[in-house]
């Protein structure tokens, strides 16, 4: 089967995410936010979505055409696809809409007029549901009912074929909203992670037992943890210098559990300092670290040099505890800053080899390359920021 996945702002990043949940060695990427992935083993997208960060669409190919292909072959295509999925929905209105990716635009005004008079020659009442953008976003998808009593067709023009597909699944946008916006305690001056970048942190690390030992020496107010414990793990543990950091931590994973009515959770959370991790933690007891740890100043005049060389200091002597509590082959996800315009930080990670999960036939992609390393990272970032995130995955030798 080929699945499609639609994917998030930075495309080196989701399909990082998605390699290491699942084998992409035969991915193609068809434009920055179009992955179509083959699969011998059948997946869930509704589960799968759920705890993905970097993925809003996850969808199925059910139509391959290749060329000529003419107006009249795609409509029918279309109008089969459309007819199928009526049939096995229940009855009332029948909701439908367009979206396509790549370099080509299809004529969807025309392809959803004529589909909508093949419904009223059926006697079927529908709907055609359309969006000023060229694809519909997870809230119209969401709004509109597409999934549940409707479809959402997918058009795709790569290397002279057209992909038709059904969209399966979208981002649960009001979720992510709700654990952003809606948790009892922020701290908007200090900065806080999405919780979509946690997803993916979380997911790069590979943990495979939901009762293995997780831990975050930089909780801030807990987002890291919060993510993992809806992901289904239990065993988590959170450090900080700031008191207010912990009170924090400790409100939003209480309101988390009671939430999602999440139990049997084991927590310990600690005002710490990440360089006496190990005299806390017992040696070789955690499976993973996963981390966004203080990245220097955010406002006013910042030394540059100066605080590149005491986050150089930091990192090391916080990698160096890392190594101490992690069991052998346990992974560091960590966040380090880059500074427009100045030199990459610089730690040293004796005793751990960089993790790349882009296959090896992308890495040279023009669009992938935009965003990674010389050293095997992925840069996440907006336009406009001063301070970009360096994820790094780091396997403990």
């Amino acid at each position: 089967m080929k699945y499609f996945f639609v994917l998030g702002n930075n495309t080196a990043l989701s399909i990082a995410e998605l390699a290491s949940l699942m084998d992409v060695k035969d991915a193609v990427l068809v434009a920055a936010d179009f992955l179509i992935v083959e699969s011998s083993a059948e997946i869930n997208p509704e589960t799968l979505i759920t705890n993905l960060g970097g993925t809003i669409k996850i969808g199925i190919i059910r139509e391959e055409l290749s060329a000529p292909f003419g107006r009249d072959i795609i409509l029918q295509n279309v109008i089969d696809l459309a007819d199928s999925k009526k049939q096995a929905s229940r009855e009332g209105k029948f909701n439908f809409g367009f979206s396509d990716y790549g370099a080509r635009v299809f004529d969807k005004k025309d392809l959803g007029l004529r589909l909508k008079k093949h419904f009223s020659e059926e006697n079927v009442s529908s709907r055609f549901v359309v969006s000023r953008e060229k694809t519909l976003s997870s809230v119209v998808i969401a709004q509109n009912k597409l999934l549940t009593r409707g479809i959402e067709i997918i058009l795709v023009e790569h290397e002279n074929k057209i992909f038709i597909g059904e969209t399966l699944a979208v981002q649960p946008f009001k979720d992510l909203s709700l654990r952003d916006f809606g948790r009892p305690a922020r701290d908007d001056l200090s900065g806080m992670i999405p919780p979509k970048l946690a997803q993916i942190m979380i997911n790069l690390a590979q943990v495979n037992s939901k009762d293995a030992l997780i831990v975050d020496p930089f909780c801030g107010s807990g987002t890291i943890l919060s993510e993992a414990i809806i992901m289904g793990y239990k065993n988590i543990f959170g450090s900080d210098l700031s008191i207010r950091a912990i009170e924090d931590t400790k409100k939003n994973i209480s309101w988390m559990k009671e939430l999602y009515k999440l139990n049997d959770i084991k927590f310990k959370f600690l005002v710490k300092n990440v360089l006496a991790l190990s005299k806390f933690v017992k040696a070789e007891s955690v499976n993973a670290i996963v981390t966004e740890p203080y990245l220097g100043p955010q406002r006013g005049q910042i030394d540059f040099e100066q605080i590149i060389k005491e986050l150089n200091s930091l990192y090391t002597g916080a990698i160096k505890e890392f190594c101490e509590v992690l069991v052998p082959g346990g992974r560091v996800v960590m966040i380090w800053p880059v500074f427009y315009g100045n030199k990459p930080i610089t730690p040293n990670f004796n005793g751990f080899k960089v993790i790349n999960f882009l296959p090896e036939f992308l890495r040279d992609n023009d669009i992938i390359k935009k965003t990674t390393t010389r050293r095997d990272t992925i840069i996440y970032g907006r336009p406009g920021q001063k301070v970009f995130r360096e994820i790094v995955v780091l396997e403990k030798e």
